[in-house]
């Protein structure tokens, strides 16, 4: 293991988008195999070399400003899912919803009844059976 630890001493490493390009060269080349397309199959080689560039590259800032750009791209998708999941633990306890006026997003307690919910937005006020 001293082998490499002196091998990667001052290189960048693995991060996030290194792992996207490893799965991404990973789904082309399986894809291609699959469908026999040797060109899928070889156009998933060009992710992994890439990878493998960022991880063995001396130019650190620049990796790490290449990962921070692509977690800021990223961030939507992150955060969409982080929606997704949060509504399914509390799909048994809470209602998800809509304010009629401007769209946002509210949660409700599930079972109550008939509730006169107001918009913590703007302060629209209706009426919704949970």
């Amino acid at each position: 293991m001293n082998w490499l630890n002196k091998l990667m001493n001052g290189r960048y490493g693995g991060d996030q988008l290194s792992i996207v390009l490893i799965l991404l060269s990973l789904l082309l080349t399986l894809s291609g195999r699959l469908a026999n397309i040797p060109l899928i199959s070889f156009i998933g080689y060009v992710p992994l070399g890439i990878s493998i560039f960022r991880m063995f590259s001396k130019n650190v800032s620049k990796r790490r400003m290449e990962n921070y750009k692509f977690a800021i791209f990223m961030s939507p998708v992150y955060s969409r899912f982080k929606n997704i999941e949060s509504r399914f633990k509390d799909r048994k306890t809470h209602k998800y919803l809509k304010c009629p006026n401007c769209n946002s997003r509210l949660r409700l307690p599930k079972g109550k009844g008939k509730l006169v919910v107001t918009c913590p937005k703007c302060k629209e006020k209706f009426e919704k059976r949970t």
